[in-house]
């Protein structure tokens, strides 16, 4: 899943990003309510963590969350502010917040909060995805296949599941890090043939078909179930 982090302070801004990069999320990093914005207007994202105190906008975070809830009602939206009272706990939520976290915090807990509010989010309700025996199950993100456990690491699984609601497309290997990593990767270049290569060896066992193919030039397919 993807989120947006909008958070002036740059320090914490990559404190979080780091915290939830490893707990295998995708990350962007936007400073400014104005840019905060324009990024949600141009990307898909699962979940918003929002700065409440944002240069740019003259609410701050509060006008970035009453445009995010203009353009998507449903998507989650946590917000960081240092100002621990009641009456900006409500100014948040009626600004369409859904959850508040007061600064400081403690990382477990904003992973936390992250995950529940993704699992009430209407698209974490999906159903578990299937192709060629493999079982994916996005919502606890565990993943199977001809009935043994298949262990992922974050990353490995959140390739599998881009490819995985794909079915039938060929997918390239810059639009599987733009999902799976960030748009500000910098990485090694064949970071995604690695990762398709651990992913290969823990799916298949002898005897069993590979089911990710790799498309010469353009990228790699999970072929759809008939």
């Amino acid at each position: 899943m993807k989120l947006l982090v909008v958070e002036d302070d740059v320090r914490i801004a990559d404190v979080v990003r780091r915290t939830l990069s490893e707990a295998g999320y995708a990350v962007d990093v936007v400073h400014t309510a104005p840019a905060g914005v324009e990024a949600f207007e141009i990307e898909a994202y699962d979940l918003v963590v929002l700065d409440l105190m944002l240069p740019g906008l003259p609410r701050g975070g509060m006008d970035v969350c009453a445009r995010i809830r203009e353009l998507n009602r449903d998507i989650p939206v946590l917000m960081l502010t240092a100002l621990d009272s009641t009456r900006k706990r409500v100014e948040g939520l009626d600004a369409g917040a859904d959850d508040y976290l007061v600064k400081p915090f403690h990382l477990v807990e904003l992973v936390a909060r992250v995950r529940a509010l993704l699992r009430r989010a209407p698209r974490a309700h999906a159903p578990i995805l299937t192709a060629q025996g493999v079982a994916l199950d996005p919502a606890t993100r565990t993943a199977t296949r001809n009935g043994r456990t298949i262990a992922l690491t974050a990353k490995e699984f959140a390739v599998l599941e881009y490819l995985m609601r794909n079915p039938g497309q060929i997918i390239s290997a810059s639009e599987l890090i733009t999902h799976a990593w960030d748009s500000n990767y910098e990485g090694y270049s064949n970071v995604v043939q690695t990762y398709i290569r651990y992913l290969r060896q823990k799916l298949t066992l002898p005897g069993e078909i590979e089911i990710i193919e790799t498309r010469r030039g353009a990228g790699y397919m999970i072929a759809a179930d008939r």
